[in-house]
């Protein structure tokens, strides 16, 4: 739908998403491939925490013209951490770009974002959201989070 879109269009765009960031380790399980008999070599081995690791879910926002606020969140989102994030971060970020009047609004299909309080709010202060099909792929603002945490 987008695609034949002239580019000037991402101009006025916001992207939203959270991310969640491993201070030690994975979440997953990792493997590491040697030659048998070496297994307990150094170069084959992975520091571990017991317990696992500490974590930071992170919420940003960007778009053509930089990068917006960072928001760090303790505990878990749900609808209304991401009501509060909205009401706090999003004009203030918008503001910043200079594209405060007239932006749309880009998020994922996420439970959260697409709650009622969080989707009247958004219909509201800012009606142009750009519809995301369902199960496309997950916007993530990974590369730039890590811009702010260096």
């Amino acid at each position: 739908m987008y695609v034949k879109q002239p580019t000037e269009i991402w101009e006025n765009v916001i992207f939203l998403d959270e991310s969640k960031y491993n201070i030690f380790g994975s979440d997953d399980k990792q493997k590491v491939w040697h030659t048998s008999n070496t297994a307990l070599n150094v170069k084959n081995l992975r520091p571990t925490v017991k317990y696992g690791g500490a974590n930071q879910l992170v919420w940003g926002c960007m778009s053509s013209s930089g990068l917006g606020n960072l928001y760090f969140i303790n505990g878990t989102m749900n609808k209304y951490v991401y009501f509060d994030i909205l009401k706090r971060n999003l004009k203030q970020s918008a503001s910043n770009f200079g594209i405060s009047r007239h932006f749309k609004l880009y998020e994922d299909n996420d439970p959260k974002y697409t709650a009622d309080i969080c989707k009247l709010w958004v219909l509201y202060h800012y009606p142009d959201v750009i519809k995301t099909p369902a199960q496309s792929s997950r916007l993530n603002p990974n590369e730039h989070v890590w811009e702010y945490l260096q």
